[in-house]
């Protein structure tokens, strides 16, 4: 899309987490609906909705003073665009992105990869051997996928999750 933006990572406190919902919010309703069509209603709404419910409460543990989380924000003039987790497991060194997203407004324009590069280059610092992401293989998920593999993430193993209504 043209120049990429002016984007500030900074650390997030909790004053950024109704900014942060927010665009969680908008960023992951298109993999719950994708959800909801792969599996059905009845599926759904038996073994997938109260995981997808409950991801709200996990971003707000992500911020909280005793996680062992880490979490920054993506900001363009003040506005906070995208925030992303990150653990690091000091012992095994292995560091993994946990929960993250982009305001969809704001998508295609390369701030994903800025977060992913930016986070990389921090458990390099920390002398991480090696990062970890998961993501859905299911088409909404797609677009973090690309991204995943622009900052690097290439080696992968495939996961096939099956249901079965009884």
């Amino acid at each position: 899309m043209g120049s990429k933006p002016n984007v500030v990572i900074r650390s997030a406190n909790s004053t950024d987490l109704p900014y942060l919902e927010n665009i969680r919010k908008a960023a992951f309703a298109p993999v719950f609906a994708s959800f909801r069509k792969i599996l059905g209603d009845e599926i759904y709404n038996l073994a997938q909705a109260h995981e997808d419910e409950a991801q709200g409460e996990l971003l707000a543990s992500l911020l909280a003073p005793d996680s062992d989380w880490e979490v920054y924000t993506a900001v363009i003039d003040s506005s906070v665009v995208g925030f992303i987790s990150f653990q690091l497991n000091l012992d095994r060194k292995v560091g993994e992105i946990g929960l993250n997203a982009v305001n969809p407004n704001h998508a295609g324009r390369g701030i994903g990869t800025i977060m992913y590069d930016f986070v990389i280059s921090k458990m390099k610092e920390a002398g991480m051997q090696v990062a970890t992401v998961a993501t859905g293989g299911d088409p909404s998920h797609a677009p973090a996928r690309r991204a995943y593999e622009k900052s690097g993430f290439t080696v992968q193993i495939p996961s096939v999750w099956l249901c079965q209504k009884l």
